[in-house]
């Protein structure tokens, strides 16, 4: 018997944890859900034999690692910054561990350790990160089994709402951390475009953008995401000139967007006291230079040729003019921001969220190296409600996947992976497959 331990029950859980539970008998496996709200762990554990939740506290490091011995791969679902104190600990007691989240400098360290007593540490194999490398991957082998040259290579995610569901001019509802969302890109993105190492700070992050089209589902916003740079040669795209790696959001949300940022309302760095005595137009107007007129007309006036219709229209929907009064004592700039867009942007009972990617590849073959070839790998999931989602399914599934095939021996492994391998990559997407996480392709 396998002892799995799941710190976390959070909404990306769902499927990680019922995929496992699910084929727990099959595989001989037994599972522990851990989480701070032990009624949340209970819940997403049900009744099965084969599962049990317990309450965990990261912070309690005795009874962390007391825990943490008594398990044989640990999948830490935390947010990000704190599975490094997990992965010190599975380590030193000799346990796999498996996240979702970006490699971290912590991770990596542990690296060397790792693979000295064979222990496998998994990152990056969620949504994104994870499904994008895996498939990527596939179509970069297959390119290359050609004997092509990838020349560009351009990827393209983002958590979205079902078309179904969307009645808000953003396009957009909650389907993950809401923090995340409202702090997304802070620092400096960099890419390669045309063998020209590109900076784009965050100030100019949601300006500079790009527009991408999935087909029947229409066009969407594209920013750059983090650093794509260091994935040419995790990728083994070593002469490729262009390489950037990117958000999607529905189109003209980046542009409203950056009305938040251009305010300085998206700061996490400062608090202000007493914020339950303003409305958010007093908010606004507090970021604003002196003028005359009222707080939207100031706003225009900031904003000049950056304000039109479609901005006017989405701060409305937010009741940014209208006097609503903010929940919050104190908080951040940012923090007051998310306490609106939760009420605003909820996901509600019935509402569906939406996954879409996208990989733009331009290469060579061999026999005609001057003729220039286009291919788009397409993916498209529609959740199957607030509970059932599809970021809960893309997170938590792909995670689930490796973990079993992992303990199966479909795969070996040691120190820090992520899912670029082949023997990582192919069953993961075939089984993938199984539960209609499919790639489409086009050849332009």
């Amino acid at each position: 018997m396998t002892n799995i331990l799941i710190i976390g029950a959070g909404r990306s859980s769902t499927s990680l944890i019922q995929y496992l539970i699910k084929n727990s008998a099959t595989y001989d496996l037994k599972i522990t859900v851990a989480d701070v709200d032990i009624n949340l762990a209970k819940q997403k554990v049900g009744t099965n034999s084969n599962a049990n939740a317990i309450t965990f506290n990261i912070n309690d490091a005795d009874k962390r690692r007391e825990i943490i011995q008594q398990h044989d791969f640990v999948i830490s679902m935390l947010p990000a910054f704190m599975h490094a104190e997990v992965a010190k600990d599975c380590v030193e007691f000799g346990k796999h561990i498996a996240t979702a989240s970006y490699v971290s400098a912590d991770m990596k360290a542990l690296d060397k350790e790792a693979k000295k007593k064979g222990l496998l540490l998994l990152n990056e194999c969620g949504l994104d990160p994870g499904i994008d490398h895996a498939s990527a991957m596939k179509e970069i082998n297959a390119i290359k089994q050609q004997g092509g040259n990838v020349s560009s290579f351009k990827s393209y995610c983002g958590g979205l709402v079902a078309p179904e569901s969307n009645d808000n001019p953003w396009g957009y509802k909650f389907s993950w951390n809401p923090r995340n969302v409202v702090l997304a890109g802070h620092g400096t993105a960099q890419y390669l475009e045309n063998g020209v190492l590109k900076f784009l700070p965050y100030n100019r992050l949601f300006s500079q953008t790009d527009t991408i089209t999935i087909e029947g589902y229409g066009s969407f916003d594209a920013y750059a995401n983090r650093d794509s740079v260091s994935y040419k040669e995790i990728y083994g795209l070593e002469n490729a000139k262009t390489m950037l790696r990117g958000t999607l959001r529905q189109q003209y949300y980046c542009k409203a967007w950056n009305v938040f940022i251009l305010l300085g309302l998206t700061d996490d760095t400062s608090k202000i006291t007493h914020s339950d005595k303003l409305t958010y137009t007093d908010l606004i107007n507090s970021f604003l230079p002196n003028g005359t007129g009222n707080t939207k007309e100031k706003l225009k006036n900031f904003l000049k040729d950056n304000w039109d219709f479609d901005i006017e229209t989405m701060l409305e929907y937010l009741e940014l003019f209208s006097n609503k009064k903010i929940a919050l004592p104190e908080g951040s700039p940012a923090q007051l921001l998310q306490a609106l867009l939760e009420e605003k942007w909820k996901l509600q009972e019935t509402d569906k969220d939406m996954i879409v990617m996208q990989h733009q590849f331009e290469y060579t073959l061999p026999n005609d190296k001057t003729k220039v070839l286009k291919t788009n790998s397409s993916l498209v999931v529609i959740g199957k409600g607030s509970h059932d989602t599809a970021m809960a399914q893309t997170v938590g599934l792909p995670l689930a996947i490796a973990v079993k095939n992992f303990i199966t021996k479909q795969f070996t492994a040691a120190g820090v992976q992520i899912p670029v391998t082949p023997e990582i990559y192919e069953s993961l997407l075939k089984e993938l497959e199984e539960h209609n996480i499919i790639f489409k392709t086009q050849h332009l």
